[in-house]
Order: structure tokens, then C-alpha cells, then sequence
């Protein structure tokens, strides 16, 4: 059996902790959490815990270009 011919291309390892900290939107914005949601919290007011879950947009060429160098095939995520 023949062996199938390479274009030339190369798969990209995807960076994990750039996939897990990054989403896009439907409308193909790139989204991030906020830092500082995980432990020491308990003498953090409720309203600034509540701040911590809403998703802020990346903001900034630069930080989109670096993203989408290290997660190329991240996508919308299908619910």
C-alpha cells in the first residue's frame, strides 16, 4: 500500500494553559477570566467575588496575535 503524500504543512501543538484560560465567542471575540479567582478569597467582599465570573475581552493586537499563535485551532465552543 502506497504512503499518503505530505503537503508540506505542520500540525501545531496547541499550548494547554492558553486553551484552558482563553475562549471565543459566537461572534468570534476573544474572551479571558479574571486572575485571582481561585483561593484567598474569604476576606474578599461578596460584590468582588461576584465581579471575579464575568469574562472580559482581550483587548490588544498583540495579545490576540500571541493567542492565536499558541491555541491555532481555538473555536467557538459547541453547547
Amino acid at each position: 500500500m502506497p504512503r499518503k503524500q505530505r503537503t508540506g504543512k505542520y500540525k501545531i501543538k496547541t499550548h494547554k494553559a492558553t486553551s484552558k484560560r482563553f475562549r471565543v465567542t459566537g461572534s468570534g471575540k476573544l474572551v479571558r477570566t479574571k486572575g485571582g479567582k481561585s483561593h484567598l478569597r474569604r476576606r474578599t467582599s461578596k460584590r468582588t467575588k461576584r465581579l471575579f465570573t464575568e469574562m472580559l475581552p482581550v483587548q490588544g493586537r498583540g495579545y490576540i496575535k500571541r493567542i492565536h499563535r499558541l491555541a491555532p485551532y481555538l473555536k467557538k465552543q459547541e453547547s
